[in-house]
């Protein structure tokens, strides 16, 4: 049996690497690349998967390989990118995360709707990879109800 990795979507430049990057407990550089990335915990899938419809069946059947998936949303920009009902389209667990919550907080609600409009049931996790705000309890979520 194949080890479930953790799906990490989201629109281009909403911290989909350095998430994927502190969920592997990667302190490297940052690669930016077009193509999907397997890595230790995680599958990085570029923010063009999500960005254009037709593109969706490639996030399907990838997201067979995943244990969750966590769909991100960018507080500092808001970008609304999903399809009414997206989280839908997966039969393992969705996630909401708000990114980069250290930034535009009036637009917290607004990300919230998104969430809520992309069919993904609260808790929502709010993170900020480099202030590291949530990213411990994220990763509880994630990696200690395995056990």
């Amino acid at each position: 049996m194949r080890k479930k990795r953790i799906m990490v979507i989201g629109p281009t430049n909403c911290g989909k690497t350095t998430l994927v990057n502190a969920l592997n407990d990667y302190n490297g550089p940052l690669r930016k690349t077009q193509d999907i990335i397997y890595g230790k915990n995680t599958i990085d899938v570029p923010g063009s998967y999500v960005e254009n419809t037709w593109m969706y069946k490639h996030l399907i059947a990838t997201a067979q390989d995943a244990s969750h998936i966590l769909i991100l949303v960018d507080q500092s920009k808001c970008v609304d990118v999903y399809s009414p009902g997206f989280a839908k389209a997966f039969k393992c667990p969705v996630i909401g995360v708000i990114t980069k919550v250290d930034l535009m907080a009036e637009n917290e609600d607004i990300c919230i709707q998104q969430l809520k409009k992309i069919g993904i049931p609260e808790p929502y996790y709010k993170i900020s990879v480099p202030s590291e705000i949530g990213i411990k309890t994220l990763k509880e979520h994630l990696f200690l109800k395995e056990k």
